[in-house]
């Protein structure tokens, strides 16, 4: 997630594709679990004339009925709708029946149930496409839901939901889906397919070992970025990921023309190195902050078991090391417990296993 990439130099380069002149899908997009992701792009999607209904929490329900959905983003623009212009229902059955598409949006400890609603509710045609952090969501959703078409898919930037129906994209990036699922168009969004999802899912935890350590400093993303310090803790977590993909044989994709085996490095140099490589990389707005951070904040469940802890017990499994994964998760998870938000930890406090 954090990095010194082009996206940009990316979308020419990777092995990707962007879909062209295509209608979108045809029939109703649900957005199965719609927080900050699933309405930002649910948001979009009904924007570019394709039928969507969010399946939402009772408070995001209201929250919209009230206040509509405002999106905006680094970029500078803002989309809006009113209360009422875009269908949100809270009852899974009632929002799945009709179902052509199930753009899986729930956090990652959600999956399982999320699969059981759609395998009671959904018709049997339906697609499923996991837009989700972690490893293993789209293995999930095959097992729960056999012989339905289930395809990976990742979201690679930020939105933090502001309140009163407004979601902010925080840093640029794409939406990468596996090769052969049913085609999306959007105003805003790129939208990508790729034929080695399990190699985009590794590149995409590398990055996205930096939500914890955003959520347990408190501060935005460019604050934590900016010192070094907590780039060296970063490093370290990623060399720990890098060494467990090579050992199982896993080459993670990058989201642009330096490797992601080389992230470590950029995050090890010096500030004033750092902040150069940094300016032809991903684009980060001043308020921008992980999803993690918000999820300690609004006192929910992270999903840092399948992101750090997804390194430490695939790790375990070969004997490999991983302290600087561990300290970090436990100190999340000791975060969650305690309940009052980020606990603004400084980079000393995470420093041991460094040591």
């Amino acid at each position: 997630m954090v990095t010194a990439l082009s996206f940009r130099v990316a979308l020419a380069l990777s092995t990707a594709w962007r879909w062209r002149t295509n209608p979108g899908v045809q029939g109703k997009i649900v957005i199965a679990g719609a927080g900050s992701i699933g309405c930002f792009i649910g948001g979009l999607l009904s924007l570019g004339g394709a039928d969507v209904v969010l399946l939402a929490r009772p408070r995001i329900a209201d929250e919209l009925g009230r206040h509509g959905l405002t999106l905006t983003s680094l970029e500078g623009w803002t989309e809006e709708l009113a209360p009422g212009a875009l269908a949100v229902e809270t009852d899974p059955a009632t929002a799945l029946r009709e179902a052509s598409l199930v753009l899986v949006t729930v956090k990652s400890g959600a999956t399982a149930e999320m699969a059981t609603l759609i395998a009671a509710h959904a018709p049997a045609s339906a697609a499923v496409i996991s837009l989700q952090n972690g490893l293993a969501n789209a293995d999930v959703l095959r097992a729960a839901l056999p012989g339905r078409r289930v395809h990976a898919g990742m979201v690679s930037f930020n939105v933090l939901h502001r309140g009163e129906g407004r979601f902010h994209r925080g840093t640029s990036g794409p939406v990468i889906v596996e090769a052969g699922a049913p085609p999306l168009s959007a105003p805003h969004l790129d939208i990508l397919q790729h034929a080695e999802m399990r190699a985009v899912l590794a590149g995409k935890l590398v990055y996205n070992l930096n939500n914890a350590l955003n959520a347990l400093s408190g501060l935005t993303l460019r604050e934590q970025l900016a010192d070094r310090r907590w780039r060296r803790i970063l490093a370290a977590a990623q060399d720990e990921a890098l060494r467990l993909f090579r050992a199982e044989g896993i080459e993670p994709w990058s989201l642009g023309k330096v490797p992601v085996t080389r992230f470590p490095a950029i995050l090890r140099l010096p500030d004033f190195l750092f902040r150069l490589v940094s300016r032809r990389g991903v684009r980060i707005d001043a308020s921008a902050r992980s999803s993690m951070w918000e999820d300690l904040e609004r006192g929910r469940r992270t999903e840092i078991d399948e992101l750090q802890g997804a390194v430490i017990t695939r790790a375990a499994a070969l004997d490999l090391p991983t302290p600087v994964n561990r300290a970090i998760a436990d100190a999340v998870r000791a975060a969650e417990a305690a309940g009052a938000g980020s606990p603004k930890l400084l980079p000393g406090d995470l420093a041991g296993p460094l040591s």
